[in-house]
């Protein structure tokens, strides 16, 4: 079984993002124009509009028109967008528009503003209406309409991909369809990343519905524009603290001109940018900006081992040794849950420790068993005068020696098979000290013992894999 959900992405220590002077964290402001693209019968659709408006409870109304609706949406439109625009504008800050494409074609006078203020304009899809339940050829060729209108409409096609009211299908269609320098249909990082697809590297931008004026629109968001700004506030004093610690990010801002747009709630837009602008290491880009740098200063490298996308045969074979005798417990790991989680060294451990956990105890004593005695090791040792010099196995004192060899065999003796350590962790005196305190115990719990050896010991030999 394959799970494709990446649980893990850069994990504990994501790359360094290297933002442009140097900036502890990089801002995004995202304009979302939608007005004329949403739900309406006069578009085509089934039914009215009912997400992201003033209208509490709002629901879609089959083979009507909503006015109260569509006035919400035109306020967006005629009002907002502009008051959004001037505040920008005034005060100097870039701008990435998703711009719905049927939306685009209805908004004349708009798009041109954006154009002229050098805004990027990305795809926000041919219509805002929902697609999870949309078939893939459909929404394929939607893809591709939206494209096309995108391009009558702005000159050029787009370079950058939000659909927001996706399916799972999106990112894989629109990474298929080509051509765009990110996709940001996720929510699952503060920084870009790249995702393969077919064989293609696709850059992905997470994108936000948390730090998002969308939550004027829904339950329990915000309710005011103090608790917008506070939100905001919070959000880019502590990314700027970890960006000064050594971790910079990314944070985009969400914002739809029907909803922020509205006078009541544009002060606490305005209060947020100047917040912004009042710290010197900080980089306002476009999302398209963000792109460039990624794929400049982080470029994709393909992996050499991809063991969730590996053949059975050839993942036995690359690991069927990290325990020894492990052929077994390999192609138990094989036919379990693996994930992109199990793509890294600790993560394909794991697969591999667990199945030896859950091994039957005959099962885990055959693994045992297939492990090398120290005695040869021991007796190949070179000898020293002095027992400073015995640093390693490999040096020791011929008394030293001596010991070992009987500890050994009274070992073996006692429990019935050999000593394993991971010799790489002792000295020959700590060795000494671990193994006659371990002969002092009883069966069980030197097994227990042995067993956390044999796992460390399969560890180095996962990561030896990975290092090769």
């Amino acid at each position: 079984m394959r799970y494709p959900r990446d649980m893990r992405g850069y994990g504990e220590n994501p790359p360094h993002a290297n933002w442009p002077g140097g900036a502890n964290v990089a801002v995004q402001f995202v304009l979302n124009y939608e007005e004329g693209g949403e739900n309406n019968i006069l578009h085509g659709d089934a039914a009215s509009e009912a997400f992201l408006s003033e209208i509490p409870g709002a629901a879609q109304w089959p083979g009507q028109r909503h006015w109260n609706m569509e006035s919400v949406y035109e306020y967006g439109a005629r009002a907002g967008f502009w008051r959004l625009h001037r505040l920008f504008t005034d005060l100097d800050v870039p701008v990435t528009v998703y711009g719905v494409a049927t939306a685009l074609m209805r908004a004349p006078e708009q798009l041109r503003a954006m154009q002229q203020a050098d805004w990027e304009i990305a795809s926000h899809g041919y219509k805002w209406v929902e697609h999870k339940d949309m078939p893939a050829d459909e929404e394929r060729a939607q893809i591709k309409e939206a494209i096309r209108l995108h391009a009558l409409a702005t000159g050029e096609r787009p370079t950058g991909w939000y659909t927001g009211r996706c399916s799972v299908n999106t990112v894989d269609l629109v990474s298929e369809e080509g051509g765009f320098a990110y996709v940001s249909d996720t929510y699952d990082d503060d920084l870009p990343y790249w995702r393969e697809h077919q064989s293609r590297a696709q850059l992905i931008i997470p994108y936000t519905l948390e730090a998002n004026d969308m939550r004027f629109g829904t339950p329990n968001g915000f309710n005011s524009g103090d608790q917008f700004f506070a939100y905001l506030k919070d959000t880019f004093d502590y990314l700027y603290a970890e960006g000064a610690a050594g971790r910079p990010k990314m944070f985009s801002i969400g914002l739809h001109c029907r909803l922020v747009g509205r006078a009541g709630r544009i002060a606490a837009l305005k209060r947020f940018i100047e917040h912004v602008q009042s710290h010197d290491k900080v980089w306002i880009a476009r999302r398209i900006d963000i792109a460039r740098h990624w794929a400049k200063e982080h470029p994709y490298v393909k992996p050499k081992l991809v063991p969730s996308q590996m053949d059975k045969a050839g993942f036995v074979e690359s690991f069927g040794q990290c325990f020894r005798g492990g052929e077994l417990l390999a192609e138990r790991a094989f036919d379990g849950e693996l994930a992109p989680v199990n793509d890294s060294p600790f993560g394909l451990f794991f697969a591999l420790r667990t199945q030896f956990r859950a091994a039957s105890e005959a099962e885990k004593f055959e693994v045992l068993k297939e492990y090398t005695p120290l005695d040869p090791r021991i007796k190949a040792a070179s000898i020293v005068a002095d027992e400073k010099d015995a640093n390693s196995l490999d040096a020791m004192t011929a008394g030293q020696q001596q010991l070992l060899l009987e500890l050994l065999g009274a070992y073996e003796e006692k429990f019935g098979f050999g000593a394993i350590f991971v010799v790489r962790n002792y000295t020959t005196a700590s060795l000494l000290a671990s193994l006659g305190a371990r002969i002092e115990t009883d069966r069980d719990t030197e097994l227990a013992v042995t067993y956390g050896e044999v796992e460390r010991l399969a560890e180095i030999q996962v990561e030896a894999r990975f290092s090769a």
